[in-house]
């Protein structure tokens, strides 16, 4: 876990929530994140859940944030009718008390939401009642509570709360002011007939009823306990979100041409779609006709428009990124590859995750060592000497069992032809194994260094676990990289977060003598961003051909950096989850100072599972990085 404005947020569980939130969607792209109050926000891309939830038992934490998932992709995408919330909100702004109308209207509604989502999926009913349990209990505690501090608007939202989820038909409230009750009497025939309605407009007017029967004396409530479900209401045209995730762009300009009908001229002929074994060889067919997105709207009615298909025909003119034309002159414009180049460069994709659109990778070469660097990596080679031999000797003892293991004869593998011992023999070996002629080490490798402010005093010790790592690999003849990595806080500004990879090795120039001391040049830097590193690296081992390739990362805390506090950690161990579901191996290494902490250890274990590495000292790094290396080279033989 880790910390999200002062409270722990389960990675696991955020990742069982975004997976939540795709699926019950059908939007691949839309964003879970926890936030004050849950809402569905279409022009953000995002579904939320309550942070109210947090600080709750697991099992109530889990089907609050659940249920709150739920209602927003299955009901509010779904179900809720976005003229009627708008005429809501424009009819109640006489009324003066926003909170209230909002937080009302949301209760109605999402009670009617709740039964349509039990309907279709009875699987959920255990979490909406764990949530319906554990929000009465709250609302009673609160109910005292704004009693005593005099908050009559509060003390009465949450009577109507109590008594729309009461057990009894008419419960009582001995704690509630004299006054609230008699209001609450008041509104009691509105408010049972809640449970009759039928569509939003049905939960719209009967919280404007009650909002009117309100008396005004009555002041906007204090507290929110719920909030308007339905971000940027104002951007939607459609009667549900769900029509607006499958609505065409309108088109670009607005003018109109009347267009005479009696004269004008049209075909009245069936369109053939294209087929393999239809071809148009032989036949004279009119191509589909597509949708304008561009144009002049005219009073011409047309039918049967549809989305375009993969196997539409269609004619098109295209312009180079080089060459002239007859007809007109376009040089002044940007060729496709080169606008293409420049949204990429300005961060409009988020290719490497949304929390990493606006960070930029700048590339800092290692310069040629120093004789300062030269002499201080003669001494850590010679201190990480013993373990590099253990490791080398033992890693070649496995190499020579192998070659020498006999390759016919077996209980197991390719039959043989020789099939006589089947019948002389009472545990006939009549299998073999082919010889292979691969290397030895199908392997690559890439050391990611944090060299954020933090890594100040161990980066001098972290060296020697990167000598160990290079010279073993070296002598092994595997190709490796090693990187530094962090983003320059002094640099940063708005649309742009610099981030360095410091090249000390690259895979092609890894196995050189001469280029070991470029370690040395490893410091401490600034800020890191740790996603975006790890997918920057995995794009890279992504392209190699090697069969077994591991990414191993070097850290000592959490990832920090510009806008990435709240979701560092969850965008890290996205990466890792992208990287690993590509093949590669990502292992990390915590480098503490002196004492791993419980809160140390949850996180690493959070982002990259079993696949870490705790090192109580940075001192121990060898002793430590030495059997870590030993697995995944007799892996990758």
């Amino acid at each position: 876990m880790y910390r999200f404005h002062d409270s722990k947020v389960d990675t696991d569980l955020f990742m069982q929530l975004q997976d939540l939130a795709t699926v019950l969607s059908g939007k691949p792209d839309l964003d879970f994140e926890h936030n004050y109050g849950s809402f569905i926000d279409l022009v953000d891309i995002k579904v939320t859940a309550s942070r109210f939830w947090d600080k709750t038992k697991q099992e109530t934490k889990v089907a609050g944030l659940k249920t709150d998932i739920l209602l927003r992709t299955i009901g509010t995408l779904h179900h809720s009718n976005i003229p009627a919330m708008k005429n809501f909100l424009t009819n109640i702004r006489e009324i003066g008390r926003p909170k209230l109308s909002t937080q009302l209207f949301t209760l109605i509604e999402d009670i009617r939401l709740e039964e349509i989502i039990k309907k279709e999926r009875p699987g959920t009913k255990k979490w909406f009642n764990s949530r319906k349990n554990y929000l009465k209990h709250y609302l009673e505690n609160q109910l005292a509570a704004n009693v005593t501090r005099g908050f009559a608007t509060d003390e009465l939202f949450c009577l109507i709360y109590l008594l729309i989820q009461s057990d009894s038909p008419d419960p009582a409230f001995p704690r509630a002011n004299e006054k609230q009750l008699q209001q609450l009497t008041s509104l009691k025939p509105i408010i049972y007939t809640i449970f009759d309605a039928r569509d939003t407009r049905d939960s719209a007017r009967i919280a404007e009823q009650i909002l009117y029967k309100v008396k005004p004396n009555y002041p906007d409530s204090i507290n929110e306990y719920f909030i308007f479900p339905i971000a940027h209401i104002e951007s939607y045209t459609k009667n549900t979100l769900f029509d607006e995730l499958t609505r065409t762009d309108e088109l670009v300009n607005d003018d109109q041409e009347e267009v005479d009908e009696e004269n004008s001229e049209y075909f009245d002929e069936k369109f053939s779609t294209w087929h393999r074994e239809n071809k148009n060889e032989n036949r004279k067919q009119n191509f589909l006709q597509f949708e304008l997105e561009q144009g002049t709207r005219t009073n011409i009615m047309g039918g049967g428009a549809r989305e375009t298909e993969d196997g539409d025909q269609a004619m098109a003119s295209i312009q180079g990124a080089s060459g002239e034309s007859k007809e007109k002159d376009y040089s002044k414009m940007e060729a496709l590859d080169k606008q293409e180049d420049k949204d990429q460069k300005q961060g409009s994709g988020s290719s490497y995750g949304e929390a990493n659109k606006d960070a930029v990778k700048l590339l800092k070469e290692a310069l040629a060592p120093t004789a300062d660097d030269e002499r201080l990596y003669a001494e850590f080679v010679n201190g990480i000497e013993s373990y590099k031999r253990q490791l080398a000797n033992t890693i070649k003892k496995t190499i020579e069992h192998k070659k020498n293991t006999p390759r016919k004869d077996l209980m197991a593998g390719r039959l043989s032809k020789r099939l006589l011992p089947i019948i002389i023999e009472d545990n006939p070996r009549i299998f073999y194994k082919k010889d292979q002629e691969s290397k030895e080490f199908d392997a690559v490798f890439t050391l990611l260094v944090d060299c954020s402010a933090s890594m100040a005093g161990k980066m001098a010790e972290t060296k020697k676990g990167i000598v160990l790592f290079h010279e073993v690999l070296k002598q092994l003849g595997i190709p490796h990289s090693i990187i530094g990595f962090w983003e320059d806080a002094n640099e940063v500004r708005e649309n742009y977060q610099p981030n360095y990879f410091h090249i000390i090795h690259s895979h092609a120039d890894s196995l050189y003598k001469e280029n070991g001391a470029r370690i040395m040049q490893l410091e401490a830097q600034e800020d890191n961003r740790d996603g975006f590193s790890i997918r920057v690296i995995t794009r890279e081992l992504e392209a190699r051909r090697e069969k077994n390739k591991f990414l191993l990362v070097f850290s000592d805390g959490e990832p920090a950096a510009d806008g990435y506090d709240q979701n560092g950690i969850v965008d890290t161990l996205l990466a890792v989850s992208e990287a690993r579901k590509k093949g590669i191996d990502v292992i990390g290494m915590f480098l503490a100072d002196g004492e791993i902490g419980e809160r140390e250890d949850n996180t690493m274990k959070n982002i990259y599972g079993k696949e870490r590495v705790m090192i109580p000292s940075v001192s121990e790094l060898p002793e430590h990085f030495a059997p870590l290396l030993k697995k995944l080279l007799l892996k990758a033989i």
